[in-house]
C-alpha cells in the first residue's frame, strides 16, 4: 500500500511533460572563462546538426575576431542584427522579432544565441539575453547559447572573491538549471593560457592585461573546479530526478555521489550518532541528512514530539544537515530504507542496538535484510554514568503525564467487555459459540479506535477471559472440558491482538494523515488569501488568522520601511520587543523563545526572507510560553516564507505603479514644455527684434524711453533663454540629441565658455588653473560649453559681486576632473542631489531668476558624455560654508596618434 503512486504527483508530471513538448530545448554550452572554446563547440555542433537536416540560423554570435570561429560562421545562415541607438553612435543587437518570425517558418528551427549573459542596447524589448532566449524557448524554438561560471547569479560574488573583478552580467540560476542540456567546454590551465599569449582568445594589448589580472593560473584553476562542480551539481539533480519520475520507489541507491543519513533515535545515543555522522560528512565533504522515524507507538504515547528526538534534530541543524525529517511509519526500517533510496544516500550511521527478544532482529539486521546495497555505519554507544542516569529519567518522566489520560481507556475497555459478556449471556443457548467469539473481537476492534493499542490489547486478554468464564463449558468456571478449547482460546487472542494492533495503527496513521492534511490546506488558504492582498496590514490580518487557527496563538507583523526602518502593523496581539526584533532583522536568524539567541524572550521572532531582501520579522508568542518544536517550527518557517513574499510582491506593486504614474508624468510633462516652448520661441524672437530696432531708431529716443526699451530687450533676451533650456532639456531627455565628440584640449573649451559668459559675470573675477599636461577628451564642445556657461552663470547668481570663481582640472586614471569652485554661500544643506533635478532651485529663489533646468542640463549633457557630476559645500576652518565646489568627471579615451608629427620628427 506505501509503493502506491501518488496521483497528484502522476497528474503534475504528466502536466510538467506536456508542457516541456510545448517548449523549445536549451542547451547551454558551458566554461570556466572565456577562451576555452565555448562558441567554437556550438558552431561546431550547429554545423554538424545542420548536415543532419535541421534548420538552423545564428541569432547572434560573437567572434571576437578569432579567424577559426568566424569561419564556421561562413556556411551558416544569418538573421539581421537589429540597429539601436545608443549615446552618440548605432549598436546591433538582437533582433528578437526576425528570430520568431523565422521560427514560425522552420518549426523545428534551431537559434544559435551567443554570450547568454549579454545585456541588451536600451531599448530592446528585454533587458537581458537570456530572457530573448526564454520567449523563444516559450515560442517552441529550440535555442543554444553560451555563459561562463562566473555568469551563474549564486556563484557571482564567490568568483569576484577569487579573482577581485566584479562581473555584472548574470544569468539566474533557476534558468541555467532549467536547460535541457548542458555541455562543458573545458581546458587546462596551461593551454588556456598558451592560446591567450598566442593572440586565439584577445587582441595582444588586451591578453596582455588579461594576464596580468584575471587570467591568472590560479584564477583559472578556481574558476575551472567551480564550473566542474556546479556541473556535477546539475548531474546530480538530473539524476535525483529521473530516479523519482522513473519509478515509485528506487530499488537500489546509485553510488555515483556518497552521502550520509544519520538514524535519529529516542535513546542517549542519538546525539552522538548525529555528531559522529556530521565530523564524517565534514572529512568526506560529504552532505548529510538526519532522520527520526515516528512509530505508532510514540503518536500514542504523546502528541508532540519526543524531547531528546527534537532536541537532537536542533543539534543536527546547527551541525549543517542538508535536511531533518520525522517521518512517521509502522516499520522504522523499512522508512529509513525508502528516505535513503529516494534521496540516494549511500552510508546509513545508526546507533548500535541489542535484541529485545531473541528472535527479534535488530534494527541494523532488518536494514541489512530490505537492503543489501546500503552501507551501515553503527556508533559506539556511551558510557553509563549516574548523572546521565538522572537525566533519563527525567526525561522518561516527562511523558508520564500524557499516559495518566489513557487510564480512562482500560477502565473503558474492561466496561465494554462487561457489557458484551452481559448482551451474551442470555444469547448463549441461541448463538453458537464462535458467534460470541466474534462479539469479543467486535469490542476489540472497537475499543482500539476509540482507545488506542494499550486498551486493546486488555480487552482482548478479558475477552478470552470472560468467553472461557461464561460460555464455555464447564460455565462459571475456568475449566475446560474440551482440550479443543485450548486452541479456540489461542486463535482468539493471536486474532484480536493483531487486529487491535492493526486497528490501533490504522487510527494513528489515519489521525496523522488527516492533520498534515489539515496544514496543508491551511497553507492552501493561507497562499490563496495573501495572493490577492494588496496591502501590508492585509497580510498581517491573514498571517494573524493562521496562527490563530494552527497554534492558538498570537501573533505581530513588524516591516521594514526603505530606510530599514522597523514598524508594527496594527492589530497585532503578540507583544514586540524591538530590541530582539531588531537583532533578527539584521541577522536574518531565528530569535527569542525556543532559540539559543534571547531565549529569555517570551516570543518567538522569524525574519521574514524574500526573495530579494529581509521584508521584517514575524512575532510569534505561542500559547502558555510553549516552545514549537521541529515539524511546528517548520510550518512556522513556511508562514514565514509566504508572508515575506506577499509583502514583496505588494512592495513590488507599489514600485511599478509609482514608476508608471512618474513616467506617464515626466512623458506628459515634456511634451507640454516642448509645445509652450515651440510657441513661445517665435513671438520672443520678435520681441527682442524690436526692442533691438527701437533702440536703433533715429532720432535716438529720450533717455526714459531708451532705459525701457534696454528692460525691454534684456527681459525677452533672459525669457528666451529660459525657453531655449526648456527646449534643450526636453530634447536631451527625449534623446533625440546627437552628440558630435570630437577629440578636444580642454583649455578650449574653458575659454570659450568664459568669453561666452562675460557679460553674466559682472563683477566677479575668475581664476582659471590647468594643468599643461591634460589629455584630450572626446566630447561635444558645444554641449560642453553649454555645461560651464550653466555653472559659471549660477555662481554669478548667488555668490556676492567681487569674489573670485576658480576653474581647476586634475587627470585621474580614467578619467579627467574638472572642477569649479565659488566664494558664495554653499549649497543648500541635504539638498546637493535634489539641485539637479529639472525645476529645482536654491532657498533664494525668490530673489533670483530662474526656473531650475540650469543644473538638469548640466547632469544630463554630462552623463551623455557617459560621465558624472556632483556638488558640495566647502566648510572653512570654523566649519562654516565657504563656497560650493562641482566637480565633473570626464572619461578618458584613447586620443588617435599624430602619425604625420611622428614623421616629421
Amino acid at each position: 500500500m506505501q509503493d502506491r503512486p501518488d496521483p497528484d504527483a502522476l497528474l503534475q508530471r504528466i502536466q510538467q511533460e506536456q508542457a516541456q513538448q510545448q517548449r523549445g530545448r536549451l542547451k547551454v554550452f558551458f566554461g570556466a572563462c572565456a577562451g576555452v572554446g565555448k562558441t567554437f563547440a556550438m558552431l561546431s555542433a550547429a554545423r554538424a546538426a545542420q548536415a543532419q537536416g535541421l534548420p538552423v540560423t545564428i541569432g547572434v554570435v560573437e567572434t571576437h575576431g578569432r579567424a577559426d570561429t568566424e569561419a564556421l560562421t561562413t556556411h551558416l545562415p544569418h538573421l539581421p542584427l537589429r540597429a539601436l541607438p545608443y549615446k552618440d553612435r548605432t549598436l546591433p543587437e538582437f533582433d528578437l522579432d526576425a528570430a520568431l518570425a523565422w521560427g514560425a517558418e522552420h518549426p523545428e528551427g534551431l537559434v544559435l544565441l551567443d554570450e547568454l549573459a549579454h545585456s541588451n542596447v536600451q531599448g530592446s524589448r528585454h533587458p537581458k539575453r537570456w530572457q530573448d532566449a526564454e520567449e523563444l524557448l516559450a515560442a517552441g524554438i529550440d535555442v543554444w547559447s553560451t555563459m561562463n561560471v562566473q555568469h551563474l547569479e549564486s556563484l557571482n560574488d564567490i568568483v569576484s572573491g577569487i579573482t577581485g573583478i566584479r562581473v555584472w552580467e548574470t544569468v539566474p540560476d533557476q534558468f541555467f538549471d532549467a536547460a535541457d542540456e548542458v555541455v562543458v567546454v573545458d581546458l587546462p590551465p596551461d593551454e588556456l593560457l598558451a592560446r591567450l599569449k598566442a593572440g586565439k582568445v584577445y587582441l595582444p594589448q588586451q591578453a596582455e592585461r588579461a594576464a596580468a589580472n584575471f587570467f591568472r593560473k590560479g584564477n583559472l584553476l578556481a574558476l575551472r573546479e567551480l564550473a566542474l562542480r556546479r556541473t556535477a551539481d546539475r548531474v546530480d539533480d538530473e539524476m535525483r530526478a529521473y530516479r523519482r519520475a522513473s519509478t515509485t520507489t528506487p530499488e537500489a541507491v546509485w553510488p555515483n555521489r556518497e552521502a550520509l543519513l544519520a538514524c535519529v533515535g529516542t535513546g542517549d545515543n542519538a546525539e552522538k550518532v548525529v555528531r559522529s555522522c556530521a565530523r564524517l560528512a565534514a572529512q568526506l565533504d560529504l552532505p548529510w541528512h538526519a532522520v527520526h522515524v515516528e512509530t505508532p507507538e510514540q503518536q500514542g504515547q504523546s502528541a508532540t514530539l519526543h524531547p531528546q528526538v527534537e532536541r537532537t534534530l536542533k543539534i543536527a541543524q546547527q551541525l549543517g544537515a542538508a535536511a531533518c525529517a520525522v517521518l512517521p511509519a509502522a516499520q522504522t526500517a523499512q522508512a529509513l530504507v525508502r528516505y535513503a533510496r529516494e534521496h540516494n544516500l549511500v552510508r546509513v550511521v545508526m546507533g548500535r542496538s541489542t535484541r529485545r527478544w531473541p528472535w527479534q532482529a535488530t534494527l541494523a539486521e532488518q536494514i541489512g535484510q530490505r537492503a543489501s546495497d546500503l552501507d551501515l555505519l553503527q556508533v559506539g554507544t556511551l558510557p553509563s554514568r549516574s548523572t546521565d542516569a538522572t537525566e533519563r529519567k527525567a526525561t522518561r518522566a516527562s511523558p508520564a503525564a500524557p499516559r495518566a489520560a489513557f487510564w480512562p481507556g482500560y477502565i473503558a475497555a474492561a466496561l465494554a467487555c462487561c457489557i458484551a459478556a452481559v448482551i451474551a449471556t442470555p444469547l448463549a443457548n441461541v448463538l453458537e459459540l464462535t458467534n460470541i467469539v466474534m462479539l469479543f473481537l467486535l469490542v476489540v476492534v472497537g475499543v482500539a479506535l476509540r482507545f488506542g493499542r494499550g486498551p486493546a490489547i486488555m480487552a482482548a486478554f478479558l475477552g478470552v477471559g470472560f468467553f472461557d468464564f461464561f460460555f464455555v463449558p464447564p460455565r462459571f468456571n475456568f475449566a475446560v472440558s474440551d482440550a479443543q478449547y485450548v486452541v479456540t482460546f489461542a486463535v482468539m487472542l493471536v486474532v484480536a491482538l493483531v487486529v487491535g494492533q492493526l486497528t490501533a495503527g490504522l487510527k494513528v496513521q489515519a489521525e496523522a494523515a488527516t492533520e498534515r492534511e489539515h496544514r496543508v490546506r491551511s497553507l492552501y488558504d493561507m497562499a490563496r488569501d495573501l495572493s490577492a492582498a494588496l496591502l501590508p496590514e492585509q497580510v498581517a490580518e491573514i498571517g494573524a488568522r493562521f496562527m490563530t487557527g494552527e497554534f492558538n496563538a498570537g501573533s505581530t507583523l513588524v516591516v521594514a520601511d526603505d530606510d530599514n526602518r522597523l514598524q508594527i502593523l496594527p492589530g497585532g496581539t503578540a507583544p514586540v520587543d524591538m530590541a530582539v526584533a531588531q537583532w533578527a532583522f539584521e541577522r536574518g536568524e531565528p530569535a527569542g523563545r525556543g532559540t539559543d539567541t534571547l531565549h529569555s524572550s517570551p516570543t518567538l521572532v522569524l525574519p521574514l526572507k524574500a526573495p530579494m531582501r529581509i521584508r521584517g520579522v514575524l512575532v510569534v508568542a505561542m500559547p502558555q510560553g510553549q516552545v514549537p518544536g521541529v515539524e511546528p517550527r517548520r510550518l512556522l518557517q513556511t508562514c514565514a516564507s509566504l508572508l515575506a513574499i506577499s509583502l514583496e510582491r505588494i512592495h513590488y506593486i507599489d514600485v511599478a505603479q509609482k514608476s508608471t504614474v512618474q513616467i506617464e508624468s515626466e512623458r506628459l510633462r515634456n511634451s507640454l514644455l516642448s509645445a509652450i516652448s515651440h510657441d513661445l520661441r517665435t513671438p520672443l524672437a520678435s520681441l527682442v527684434g524690436l526692442a533691438e530696432s527701437l533702440a536703433m531708431v533715429q532720432p535716438p529716443l529720450p533717455a526714459h524711453q531708451q532705459e525701457l526699451t534696454g528692460a525691454i530687450q534684456q527681459s525677452a533676451r533672459r525669457m528666451s533663454a529660459l525657453v531655449n533650456n526648456l527646449l534643450d532639456m526636453a530634447r536631451l531627455e527625449a534623446g533625440a540629441v546627437q552628440l558630435n565628440k570630437a577629440w578636444q584640449p580642454l583649455e578650449e573649451v574653458v575659454g570659450s565658455a568664459l568669453a561666452a559668459s562675460t557679460p553674466a559675470m559682472g563683477a566677479h573675477r575668475v581664476d582659471v588653473h590647468l594643468p599643461d599636461d591634460l589629455p584630450l577628451l572626446q566630447i561635444d564642445a558645444v554641449l560642453m560649453e553649454r555645461v560651464l556657461v550653466n555653472l559659471l552663470e549660477n555662481a554669478a547668481k548667488y555668490t556676492p559681486a567681487g569674489t573670485a570663481i576658480h576653474i581647476g582640472a586634475q587627470a585621474q586614471s580614467d578619467a579627467v576632473a574638472l572642477t569649479l569652485t565659488d566664494e558664495g554661500p554653499g549649497l543648500p544643506k541635504g539638498r546637493e542631489e535634489l539641485l539637479f533635478e529639472k525645476f529645482e532651485r536654491g532657498a533664494r529663489e525668490s530673489a533670483t531668476p530662474g526656473v531650475g533646468l540650469g543644473l538638469a542640463i548640466c547632469r544630463a549633457i554630462v552623463q551623455a558624455h557617459g560621465g558624472s557630476i556632483r556638488g558640495d559645500t566647502i566648510l572653512n576652518a570654523q566649519g562654516q560654508p565657504a563656497g560650493a565646489r562641482f566637480t565633473l568627471l570626464l572619461p578618458r579615451g584613447t586620443p588617435p596618434t599624430d602619425l604625420g608629427a611622428d614623421a616629421a620628427i
